[in-house]
């Protein structure tokens, strides 16, 4: 298998393991497809989740870890996510949701398992365009929770995708960006889409 998944912090794989054990603990933050699952739940697949913070007409990029998120599966799909934040304690769950970012996730995973070169996950957010996608980074060595895109990694963006924009088409990182740096504006990086 080329994905070289990075270990998540175990904080946050346990704040998620209890959020999931515990009914009364987060009974408001249950998804409607985890109210309905039957059998055991599990959290699979950590991927760290940057937000593009800047991109420059040069190719520029800085980005910021925002998380972790943890595909929540039963049976042979994943159903929801789990999302963790870092908090002066240290990690802790945020919140479970589910929505069509589950799928397309579970989908470009699966494309990017039959490439030839192996390659690292990671997820990132392009707020400017409520855009995310899959991050295949290069070095599967590398620390999951630092970086910036390398001009060779890999950018899959999910569907939905923005217009003009192919969803579950793996792009270079240079051919992408330039097209990022015309359609966001550096206020419009602010935020983070769900």
């Amino acid at each position: 298998m080329p994905l070289h998944v990075p270990p998540a912090p175990a904080p946050a794989l346990r704040s998620v393991l209890t959020a999931l054990s515990s009914p009364t603990a987060v009974r408001d933050a249950r998804t409607p497809s985890l109210l309905r699952a039957q059998g055991p739940a599990s959290a699979e697949l950590p991927l760290p989740v940057h937000v593009l913070d800047r991109v420059t007409a040069d190719g520029e990029t800085s980005t910021t870890l925002a998380g972790w998120r943890f595909l929540i599966r039963t049976g042979d799909r994943a159903v929801a996510a789990a999302d963790t934040v870092l908090t002066a304690d240290g990690w802790t769950f945020s919140r479970f949701f589910e929505g069509p970012y589950i799928t397309a996730t579970e989908l470009a995973l699966r494309q990017a398992e039959t490439m030839t070169q192996p390659y690292q996950p990671r997820l990132l957010s392009v707020p400017g365009l409520y855009m995310l996608a899959l991050w295949l980074h290069g070095d599967t060595e590398a620390d999951g929770a630092a970086g910036v895109p390398a001009a060779t990694d890999l950018l899959v963006p999910l569907a939905p995708a923005p217009p003009g924009i192919a969803a579950h088409r793996p792009h270079r990182v240079t051919d992408l960006l330039p097209v990022l740096t015309h359609r966001v504006t550096p206020t419009r990086l602010l935020g983070s889409p769900a």
